[in-house]
């Protein structure tokens, strides 16, 4: 199976810049969407062979997630079932026989930390979402976190010492994440692999400099390893500030 995850940063402008031929092109059994910056009847997107789930933010154009899945689910739910959280379209949540799968786009911690107490407890309440869904079966779950784990996950480690998402506060909160039982995929296949981001900023021809953080991941439960094939960054990919990225499992 192939599935997706992309942080489109507003749909509506990734759709004018070839987001439908590479959906197509990918042809991933999921695929999923962060950041659409939409409301419900604002775009009407045609995907043949595919359930499509929308979960929108109350804000309009802010955040915003969506699931294309080839495969109906047994059962589709939105947000993680605390009110605080689930404002803002973050999360959606498959069943499927096998497995749960979920996105989430992370709350960003913002200039000068503005939201890094928030963020907190957004880390702590998701997590505690991921386990306990797995008391009934393994979890899939991708998107854009909104941290660079390690430093060798940025460009330039030293100067974003205490910048959103590469803050300790942040990072640490993925290591709980992983030492509670799941796997990042990306740094199970390479772990030494350095160079390779899946977000660059607009500013400073980041891109082109390839001075960029990998903050858009796959993780799951450690009781899918057996069937991890392959996780990869699709950095060749364009139309939004992140570029897609993929876990291919048995």
């Amino acid at each position: 199976m192939k599935f997706i995850s992309w942080n489109v940063n507003g749909l509506r402008a990734c759709v004018q810049k070839g987001f439908t031929e590479f959906f197509r092109e990918a042809d991933a059994d999921i695929f999923c969407l962060q950041e659409t910056k939409l409301q419900e009847g604002q775009i009407d997107l045609e995907m043949p062979g595919y359930y499509q789930y929308w979960n929108y933010a109350v804000k309009k154009g802010y955040s915003g997630t969506a699931v294309f899945t080839k495969e109906e689910p047994l059962g589709v739910s939105y947000g993680i079932g605390v009110e605080e959280h689930d404002q803002e379209g973050r999360v959606i949540t498959l069943e499927f026989p096998e497995f749960y799968f979920v996105t989430v786009y992370t709350p960003n911690s913002q200039n000068e930390l503005a939201r890094l107490p928030y963020r907190m407890e957004w880390e702590r309440d998701f997590l505690s979402y991921l386990k306990k869904l797995e008391e009934t079966k393994p979890v899939i779950f991708c998107g854009d976190l909104n941290v660079a784990h390690k430093e060798i996950d940025l460009k330039n480690p030293k100067t974003n010492r205490k910048n959103a998402g590469f803050t300790d506060e942040e990072r640490q909160k993925f290591t709980e994440l992983l030492d509670a039982g799941f796997i990042d995929t990306y740094r199970y296949f390479y772990p030494d692999r350095e160079g390779v981001y899946s977000w660059w900023s607009y500013r400073f021809k980041a891109r082109e400099k390839n001075a960029g953080w990998r903050i858009d991941y796959f993780c799951v439960s450690r009781a899918l390893e057996g069937r991890l094939k392959d996780a990869k960054i699709l950095t060749d990919v364009m139309g939004s500030d992140h570029c897609p990225v993929e876990l291919d499992i048995e």
